[in-house]
């Protein structure tokens, strides 16, 4: 079969962000659209954990759930999309949507997971916005 997409190019090229990370939790992939959502380059997050994103209220959460995933090798996340808070490098809220994919090792077992993120900020305070504005108008109408 002819080779069609080169992986590696898809990855570079993509809009959302591209992170994997190894059983230890040490990132070892970081694509460009991850430099531009968090504003973190490769050289900065490659060997790091995904703590310098992840708002510290939510580390101790994410990394039972990151242990879990590894140990049973099953997460709901690879068809349902998580909507989480993070931060950029400049310190500013940001909110995330992601799936994740379990890429397996020469076991069999999980070698690493990557996940497919998309920077949805200006949608989540679009729909904030809207909310308060409901809000306001279900009070002024009692």
């Amino acid at each position: 079969m002819r080779k069609i997409v080169d992986l590696e190019t898809l990855v570079q090229a993509a809009g959302d962000a591209i992170i994997a990370a190894d059983p230890n939790g040490k990132i070892v992939l970081w694509n460009p659209a991850a430099e531009r959502i968090f504003g973190f380059g490769a050289d900065e997050a490659m060997g790091q954990t995904l703590d310098f994103i992840i708002p510290e209220r939510f580390r101790e959460r994410h990394w039972q759930g990151y242990r879990h995933v590894m140990s049973t090798g099953q997460t709901k996340y690879g068809a349902d999309v998580l909507r989480v808070p993070a931060y950029h490098k400049d310190g500013r809220p940001l909110s995330i949507a992601f799936t994740v994919a379990l890429l397996p090792s020469q076991d069999g077992k999980v070698g690493a997971i990557a996940a497919i993120v998309r920077d949805e900020t200006s949608r989540w305070n679009e729909e904030r916005i809207m909310r308060q504005r409901l809000r306001e108008l279900e009070e002024q109408s009692k």
